[in-house]
Protein backbone atom coordinates (compact mmCIF):
# COMPACT_ATOMS: atom_id res chain seq x y z
CA UNK A 1 0.00 0.00 0.00
CA UNK A 2 1.14 3.44 -0.81
CA UNK A 3 0.11 6.86 0.75
CA UNK A 4 1.59 10.32 0.09
CA UNK A 5 0.58 14.11 1.42
CA UNK A 6 0.36 17.15 -0.53
CA UNK A 7 3.64 18.20 1.04
CA UNK A 8 5.29 15.17 -0.18
CA UNK A 9 3.83 14.72 -3.61
CA UNK A 10 6.53 16.65 -6.21
CA UNK A 11 5.40 20.10 -7.95
CA UNK A 12 4.34 19.20 -11.52
CA UNK A 13 3.25 22.62 -12.64
CA UNK A 14 3.03 26.31 -10.59
CA UNK A 15 2.88 29.81 -11.32
CA UNK A 16 0.65 33.15 -10.57
CA UNK A 17 -0.71 31.11 -7.58
CA UNK A 18 -1.31 28.01 -9.42
CA UNK A 19 0.01 24.92 -7.69
CA UNK A 20 -0.01 21.67 -8.58
CA UNK A 21 1.44 18.45 -7.15
CA UNK A 22 1.20 14.91 -8.56
CA UNK A 23 2.18 11.33 -7.32
CA UNK A 24 1.63 7.98 -8.62
CA UNK A 25 0.68 6.30 -5.55
CA UNK A 26 0.22 2.06 -6.88
CA UNK A 27 -0.35 1.10 -10.29
CA UNK A 28 -1.72 3.47 -12.33
CA UNK A 29 -3.28 5.31 -9.67
CA UNK A 30 -1.69 8.81 -9.41
CA UNK A 31 -3.07 11.62 -7.09
CA UNK A 32 -3.12 15.18 -7.64
CA UNK A 33 -3.24 17.97 -4.75
CA UNK A 34 -4.50 21.10 -7.25
CA UNK A 35 -4.41 25.31 -5.29
CA UNK A 36 -5.90 27.28 -8.19
CA UNK A 37 -6.53 31.12 -7.87
CA UNK A 38 -9.89 32.50 -8.25
CA UNK A 39 -9.70 33.18 -12.17
CA UNK A 40 -7.74 30.39 -13.43
CA UNK A 41 -8.75 28.91 -16.64
CA UNK A 42 -7.38 26.28 -18.20
CA UNK A 43 -8.54 26.70 -21.70
CA UNK A 44 -5.71 27.83 -23.24
CA UNK A 45 -3.50 25.22 -21.48
CA UNK A 46 -5.64 22.64 -22.99
CA UNK A 47 -5.62 23.87 -26.52
CA UNK A 48 -4.43 20.78 -28.65
CA UNK A 49 -5.70 18.25 -26.92
CA UNK A 50 -8.73 16.33 -28.20
CA UNK A 51 -11.44 18.80 -28.48
CA UNK A 52 -9.33 21.13 -26.92
CA UNK A 53 -10.31 19.57 -23.39
CA UNK A 54 -8.79 17.71 -20.81
CA UNK A 55 -9.49 13.86 -22.16
CA UNK A 56 -8.10 12.21 -18.53
CA UNK A 57 -11.21 11.20 -16.09
CA UNK A 58 -10.74 12.19 -12.75
CA UNK A 59 -12.20 11.02 -9.60
CA UNK A 60 -12.03 13.56 -6.36
CA UNK A 61 -13.06 15.42 -3.49
CA UNK A 62 -13.25 19.30 -3.29
CA UNK A 63 -11.48 21.00 -0.61
CA UNK A 64 -12.22 24.56 -0.74
CA UNK A 65 -13.69 26.87 -3.10
CA UNK A 66 -16.08 26.89 -6.03
CA UNK A 67 -15.23 25.79 -9.42
CA UNK A 68 -17.19 26.06 -12.80
CA UNK A 69 -16.25 22.69 -15.17
CA UNK A 70 -17.34 23.25 -19.09
CA UNK A 71 -17.82 20.18 -21.00
CA UNK A 72 -19.09 19.58 -24.28
CA UNK A 73 -22.53 19.56 -23.04
CA UNK A 74 -22.72 22.48 -21.29
CA UNK A 75 -21.45 23.69 -17.88
CA UNK A 76 -21.42 23.05 -14.01
CA UNK A 77 -19.86 24.28 -10.75
CA UNK A 78 -18.69 22.24 -8.35
CA UNK A 79 -18.53 23.50 -4.49
CA UNK A 80 -16.58 23.12 -1.55
CA UNK A 81 -17.28 19.78 0.53
CA UNK A 82 -18.32 17.67 -3.22
CA UNK A 83 -16.80 14.76 -4.21
CA UNK A 84 -16.81 14.54 -8.16
CA UNK A 85 -16.43 12.39 -11.38
CA UNK A 86 -14.89 14.33 -14.25
CA UNK A 87 -15.41 12.22 -17.43
CA UNK A 88 -12.77 13.15 -20.47
CA UNK A 89 -13.88 16.41 -22.34
CA UNK A 90 -13.96 19.29 -19.41
CA UNK A 91 -11.89 22.81 -18.69
CA UNK A 92 -11.63 23.65 -15.13
CA UNK A 93 -12.17 27.39 -14.09
CA UNK A 94 -11.99 28.53 -10.93
CA UNK A 95 -14.72 30.92 -9.84
CA UNK A 96 -13.07 31.45 -6.20
CA UNK A 97 -9.78 30.18 -4.68
CA UNK A 98 -10.53 26.84 -4.86
CA UNK A 99 -8.13 23.18 -3.46
CA UNK A 100 -8.70 19.74 -4.57
CA UNK A 101 -7.90 16.44 -4.56
CA UNK A 102 -8.44 13.99 -7.42
CA UNK A 103 -7.20 10.59 -8.53
CA UNK A 104 -6.63 9.53 -12.27
CA UNK A 105 -5.37 7.18 -14.77
CA UNK A 106 -1.36 7.77 -14.70
CA UNK A 107 -0.45 7.25 -18.40
CA UNK A 108 -3.26 9.42 -19.23
CA UNK A 109 -2.74 12.28 -16.69
CA UNK A 110 0.90 12.32 -16.80
CA UNK A 111 0.34 13.42 -20.61
CA UNK A 112 -1.97 16.12 -20.30
CA UNK A 113 0.10 17.16 -17.15
CA UNK A 114 3.13 17.15 -20.20
CA UNK A 115 0.56 19.01 -22.27
CA UNK A 116 -0.01 21.86 -19.79
CA UNK A 117 3.48 22.39 -18.90
CA UNK A 118 4.46 23.12 -22.65
CA UNK A 119 1.15 25.59 -22.83
CA UNK A 120 1.78 27.21 -19.50
CA UNK A 121 3.04 30.91 -20.13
Amino acid sequence: MTATTREEAPIAVEGGGLEVRVREIGGDLTVGFFRLPQGTDFTEALKGLPDDMCPCPHWGYLLKGRLLMRTRDGEQVYEEGQAFYWGPGHVPVALADTEYVDFSPSAEFHRVVEHVRGGAG
